[in-house]
């Protein structure tokens, strides 16, 4: 009888052990915030100061291509915790290719590979995963998004952040809104870019990446 009942002590320690760490995997792939620390920041100033330098000089960036802007310092909110999120990517079952049209009316084929999860103020927010094919046929991942910031602090057509696909299915990502950007057609009206589309609005105010530049 003692022998049976270490066994089934064993056993309930065994099955206690792994409930706990399924709990945690649980967790980990729950969208809790990301905590970035003073290195994060000074990191993120020095990129948009290289952004700013690349915008200023590069003969590629959109005031070089076009004579009638006129270059000035991006503009942005300040480094935020609030909007940095972490999120596995959720497949489609069918990843079905969809229309995305530009701001000059082009027709863009773009698919729609999954979706990220955004859990802020207890509200779940879904968006879009995008997989887009350039010009010379690479391939690159973005999400395309408005909020209830757009036409007002940022930028009337929405925002990008670009994307990293990670081999790992169970990856877990930081979704880090203090990256967003405009496309090149917020600052010139000579480009175009992808509209995003109304299934890609967040109900709530990303105040957080960069500003409207006008």
């Amino acid at each position: 009888m003692m022998m049976k009942n270490k066994h089934t002590i064993f056993s309930l320690v065994v099955i206690s052990i792994a409930i706990f760490f399924t709990y945690c995997n649980e967790k980990q792939a729950d969208l809790s915030e990301f905590k970035p620390d003073d290195e994060y920041v000074s990191a993120l100033l020095m990129e948009r100061a290289q952004k700013d330098s690349s915008m200023q000089f590069e003969p590629h960036s959109p005031f070089n291509r076009d004579s009638k802007v006129k270059f000035s310092p991006l503009k942005y909110f300040e480094p935020t915790t609030e909007f940095i999120f972490r999120s596995k990517l959720f497949f489609y079952e069918t990843q079905d290719t969809v229309d995305v049209y530009g701001t000059k009316g082009e027709l863009r084929r773009v698919i729609k590979l999954g979706y990220v999860k955004l859990n802020y103020k207890d509200v779940e927010h879904r968006i879009n995963v995008y997989k887009a094919f350039s010009r010379n046929g690479a391939i690159y991942y973005s999400l395309w998004f408005t909020d209830k910031s757009t036409g007002e602090e940022t930028y009337g057509v929405g925002r990008y952040l670009d994307f990293e696909l990670n081999e790992d299915t169970e990856h877990v990502y930081t979704i880090d809104f203090n990256k967003a950007y405009n496309p090149y057609c917020a600052y010139s009206s000579a480009f175009t870019c992808p509209i995003p589309r109304e299934e890609d609005y967040i109900d709530t105010r990303i105040l957080a990446g960069e500003k409207n530049f006008h």
